[in-house]
């Protein structure tokens, strides 16, 4: 994937997960890197998978991948967080 399509879907993701997870605030960079950052994560988690089980266009299944990874992520986060606060 280049390197504009890998930051469009990291965006686009990254926002996905922001709105989903409401206790986070993201600027539009932050959520870039989360979303590049939940693209490696998760097409680590599900190795290209979704694609062939679902049958999904190739960007979307990435958007999807980079969603999933986003919301690892956050949820890594957000339980860090509360338990690190006692």
């Amino acid at each position: 994937m280049s390197l504009i399509v890998t930051i469009l879907v990291g965006a686009i993701a990254g926002w996905l997960a922001d709105l989903a997870f409401k206790s986070f605030s993201l600027s539009l960079l932050y959520q870039i890197l989360l979303g590049i950052a939940g693209a490696l994560v998760g097409h680590w988690l599900l190795e290209g998978e979704l694609n062939t089980m679902l049958g999904l266009p190739s960007i979307l299944s990435r958007i999807i991948e980079a969603f999933i990874g986003a919301s690892v992520i956050l949820l890594l986060v957000l339980l860090y967080r509360r338990y690190s606060k006692k």
